[in-house]
């Protein structure tokens, strides 16, 4: 077993030297203009008592993410580019390695942006950003680049931002979403080198609309976005025809007073109930909802504690398809770690949540979540664990969770070290489904350090 100390001689060894030192001015052009910044993550998880379907009782993997990104501004242009290089070690024979924590020398961003100026009239804003690029959209729920799997989503397209002088703005985007490349055992084992591909029979569109100071302080934003699917070469698919619309209300934290946050999601559409051809198209009715009420208390320690609750549908019995499909939404902010835990996403759950969040100093941050963990159709699949039973005899309580996450910056904005535990107390259905794994509560352990410049 590899153990934490080894990660300090990865990050020393593999960092280069320059990576301590700030970024000099360039002879090409002023420093004023061009920002080039980069990360080394280095990353030990290791796996006890597998909840999920198809892998290892136990499992392990070292995974490594080198990102190096610049960006020259001048006169309202910007062009940017950001490379990401996703490998990982010592993953067992049968374990979850997957496109999702492997992507080698990839070129996740390659982009040209205009800032246009106030064209809306006094006080207000416009870019324009097209190429490759990673997208953060409001809650991240549906459309993110995720930070906490070694790889990250990557999107080809066209980005139009503008906000008006009282504060409402506005995100549209028409993106052909990047699939990460290999994908198959042997070329993620060998960490090969291969370009990710975007085409026409993968579609991102749509956007939000936010306003500040809507009610009680909070902002209020709507969405709509369109994700279009179809087979491509060698590549078969469930034909996703969605349609998702979003409503969220959010107040952002503050000392001393209570804060919310509060979003819908609904989906419809259609979608074919298997990869062949022939599998039949049924119609989607989705749906999502998140509630978050916290207070933080006064005081250096920065404390807040808040109650939350998640609902993601699930696909039961009936000629509509109920599971709901997050898109290329995140998972770490609201729900679970992804790498080899990966277990608890946004499908087929019903989960309420104590969450207990702490940064006494610049220095350090943690937090620390319990919830309870029910499926919301109990015939369905369980989040994205793959146990199932379709019978729905074995219950519905999935189990307990205990997460928490430490940071600290050992050398304050150059080097952060960051412990995340899990532990899963499966419940009757992870125990006794058909094909619930045998293995008995699950541990996961991550230990990183990351070097920025």
């Amino acid at each position: 077993m590899i153990r934490p100390a080894v990660l300090l001689f990865l990050s020393a060894t593999a960092f280069p030297n320059t990576a301590w030192a700030d970024a000099g001015p360039s002879r090409a052009v002023p420093a004023a203009d061009l920002k080039v910044t980069g990360s080394l993550r280095v990353r030990h998880e290791i796996l006890g008592g597998q909840p999920r379907t198809g892998l290892p009782t136990d499992d392990e993997q070292i995974a490594v993410r080198t990102t190096l990104t610049a960006e020259y501004r001048k006169q309202g242009l910007r062009l940017g580019g950001e490379i990401y290089d996703s490998r990982v070690y010592a993953s067992p024979p049968g374990g979850a390695l997957s496109a999702n924590e492997a992507n080698a020398l990839e070129l996740v961003q390659a982009y040209v942006g205009a800032d246009l100026g106030a064209v809306l009239g006094t006080g207000s804003s416009a870019q324009l950003q097209a190429g490759r690029m990673t997208l953060n959209l409001g809650s991240r729920r549906l459309v993110a680049a995720d930070d906490y799997r070694n790889t990250t989503n990557g999107y080809t397209g066209i980005r139009a931002d503008l906000k008006a002088r009282d504060g409402t703005a506005a995100t549209f985007i028409y993106t052909l979403p990047q699939i990460r490349l290999p994908d198959d055992p042997q070329g993620l084992r060998e960490r090969r080198v291969q370009w990710d591909r975007e085409s026409f029979n993968l579609q991102l569109w749509g956007g939000l609309v936010s306003r500040p100071r809507t009610l009680a302080g909070a902002m209020a934003e709507v969405g709509y976005f369109r994700l279009q699917e179809t087979d491509s070469p060698g590549r078969p698919t469930r034909n996703r025809q969605l349609h998702s619309i979003s409503a969220r209300i959010i107040r952002d934290p503050k000392p001393g007073r209570l804060d919310f946050e509060a979003e819908t999601i609904f989906q419809f559409g259609t979608v074919r109930t298997g990869l062949a051809v022939s599998a039949p198209q049924v119609t989607v009715d989705a749906r999502f909802l998140h509630l978050d009420l916290g207070y933080s208390f006064p005081g250096k320690a920065r404390v807040r504690v808040s109650l939350e609750y998640d609902y993601a549908s699930g696909d039961g019995p009936g000629q509509n398809y109920g599971r709901f499909d997050t898109l290329f939404g995140m998972r770490r902010a609201d729900l679970a770690p992804a790498g080899i835990y990966n277990a608890i996403g946004r499908a087929n759950i019903r989960t309420p949540a104590v969450r207990v969040e702490a940064a006494p100093g610049k220095r350090f941050d943690a937090f620390a979540v319990y919830r309870a963990m029910w499926l919301a159709d109990r015939t369905d699949s369980f989040s994205t664990t793959g146990v199932r039973d379709a019978t729905g005899q074995s219950g519905s309580f999935a189990g307990h969770q205990v997460e928490a996450r430490l940071r600290y910056w050992l050398v304050p904005n150059r080097l952060r070290g960051e412990l995340n535990g899990v532990w899963l107390a499966k419940g009757r259905f992870l125990r006794e489904a058909p094909n619930a794994p045998q293995t008995g509560n699950t541990r996961y352990l991550a230990t990183s350090l990351t070097a920025s410049f």
